[in-house]
């Protein structure tokens, strides 16, 4: 090689040398030390822990001691008094349902019909004649008389608006007249496939539509504009950060709002991660296995599953059980999809590298999705998952371990349901419900999440009810069915390493430890509480992505 050629050889690495080292003195620097470091993986906790972040990954971690000197010379978080996690995660949620939600009549919590006719009446107030009213919240189970809704009595109040709101689960909502008008449904409307028109004795439709027969409101109400379903995935995005979460898995995805969640990243405004599951649509779907997945865009966004259902939900009597409801003979509730298609579509999602996370509650639902999964060949390696995996027959739970498939649930489902789950199941099919530890014993795997907005956003009460297995004031005394609660370790675990690994990405995030993306939730702890209630009664001090802190708590 001639002299000059080695003297150009020579500054070009002298400048690439220059570039890394100002590069990375440039690099964020933030400690996080004095606290209780609970890592997440083998590692034990750390009582007096540190955690040093460089950019968007954790760069050392350890006693706070031994924080190396560099670790030192960025911006410090003092930790004192508060329990250090990797970022939880909720494994299956909806972000832009927490939007609207946000953005529309509150129902939760509502003790009567009569409430609930209040609150809509109350927001009506200012709207103009003949304006749609929405909402969501309202549960049956909660009211002195148990039973479903009828839309005369709303009617009074709200005169022509047309109303519908949905009951907690999203599985069923309710109908003013003035909405069953605009939708053209009369006593001889037929009830759709999978759905369910509730009726009087002259067979009147009485306002409340059952899973899909409420596709046949939800399409006449004028759609929110662009710029509004921004704003509402971007203030549900900040109030899920500000309950802790650093990740969503959002279950049901458009393309119009995977499109805006981009926009909201590459903006620099999105603080969380999203992992997307594709809702069930020809179109949206053929699109996607033809393209692929996509895999962290801007280190933020995920597409590569598939969300399914199989059938409805158990509180308004859809979900699908081999034998009959114990509180309604003769109802074995609704298939929403055939196994069929539940095959078909597990194939095709395998064949383009996705993955499918099938919604299925009752026993009936549970088994018809594991013989989908058992005919297309579902394995291990492929990660499928049955979200909510309430109620599973005896012999099924080695099925679910024997054939991988991830049990994605959410534990405050449980100490929601529990005032009435045993009068729709009886007192041996209960057993089979929401029987977390016997997934695990079986071999299973959990990944644990929350299904906001049916529930609360917050991860941590998540966490309080699948270790006591009670409500927040203590009941039922011991726990219902206590043999089924998880450890302090299993729930934390099920928030974030098996929230990860559901996602593919226990390589990448779900535990402290060097090389990973920074992702934390920091705890205010409060001392005063029992040991397993602890983490459940502290309040989010501060929530960390990517690096960087998108929410300081008080």
């Amino acid at each position: 090689m001639k002299r000059t050629e080695l003297l150009i050889a020579a500054l070009t690495m002298l400048v690439a040398a220059c570039a890394t080292q100002g590069t990375m003195k440039l690099e964020r620097i933030l400690l996080v030390e004095g606290g209780e470091v609970r890592p997440g993986s083998d590692l034990e906790v750390i009582e007096r822990g540190a955690v040093v972040i460089r950019g968007d990954r954790i760069a050392w971690v350890g006693p706070v001691a031994e924080v190396p000197e560099w670790g030192r010379s960025g911006e410090v978080i003092d930790a004192s008094e508060m329990i250090v996690l990797p970022g939880l995660v909720d494994a299956h949620a909806h972000v832009a349902g927490l939007g609207a939600a946000l953005d529309s009549v509150d129902l939760v919590g509502t003790t009567s019909y009569e409430e609930v006719i209040r609150r809509i009446a109350a927001a009506t107030s200012d709207v103009p004649a003949g304006e749609w009213i929405l909402g969501r919240g309202w549960d049956q189970n909660d009211w002195p008389v148990q039973q479903f809704p009828t839309a005369r009595p709303l009617d009074a109040a709200v005169g022509d608006h047309p109303v519908w709101v949905r009951r907690i689960d999203g599985h069923a909502a309710l109908a003013s007249s003035a909405a069953m008008r605009a939708a053209r449904i009369t006593a001889s409307s037929p009830d759709p496939e999978g759905g369910r028109i509730e009726r009087d004795a002259a067979g009147n439709p009485t306002g409340v539509f059952v899973d899909a027969a409420m596709d046949l409101i939800d399409r006449i109400i004028p759609p929110p504009s662009r710029t509004v379903r921004r704003q509402r995935i971007l203030d549900a995005a900040r109030l899920i950060a500000a309950h802790g979460l650093t990740a969503v898995h959002d279950a049901g995805v458009d393309q119009d709002t995977i499109q805006l969640m981009r926009e909201l990243i590459d903006a620099g405004e999105l603080p969380i991660r999203v992992y997307v599951m594709l809702q069930d649509d020809d179109e949206l779907l053929s699109s996607w296995f033809e393209r692929g997945p996509l895999v962290d865009y801007g280190d933020q966004l995920t597409v590569r599953a598939v969300k399914l259902y199989a059938d409805g939900a158990l509180g308004s009597r859809g979900a699908a059980l081999i034998e009959p409801y114990a509180d309604d003979p003769g109802n074995r509730g609704l298939m929403v999809s055939s196994g069929e298609h539940l095959e078909r579509r597990a194939k095709a999602a395998l064949a383009a590298g996705f993955q499918v996370g099938a919604h299925a509650i009752g026993d009936r639902g549970v088994r018809t999705v594991l013989d989908a999964f058992e005919a297309a060949r579902v394995t291990p390696a492929h990660r499928f998952r049955i979200e909510h995996l309430q109620v599973v027959a005896p012999s099924d739970f080695a099925r679910v371990a024997r054939m991988g498939v991830i049990g994605s649930v959410q534990p405050t489902h449980a100490t929601s349901d529990m005032p009435w789950a045993e009068a729709r199941l009886a007192s041996e099919r209960v057993k089979g419900a929401y029987a977390w530890r016997t997934v695990l014993d079986a071999g299973g795997r959990l990944a644990l999440g929350s299904d906001f907005p049916v529930e609360e956003v917050s991860p941590l009460l998540g966490i309080h009810a699948a270790v006591t297995r009670q409500d927040l004031d203590g009941h039922p005394p011991g726990g219902w069915f206590p043999d089924q609660r998880l450890s302090v370790r299993e729930a934390i675990r099920g928030f974030t390493l098996d929230a990860a690994y559901a996602a593919f990405e226990e390589e990448r995030r779900g535990s402290i430890e060097e090389g990973k993306f920074a992702d934390l939730t920091i705890l205010q702890a409060d001392g005063r509480a029992p040991a397993p209630r602890q983490i459940s009664s502290s309040r989010v001090r501060y929530t960390i992505v990517n690096g960087r802190v998108v929410h300081r708590g008080e």
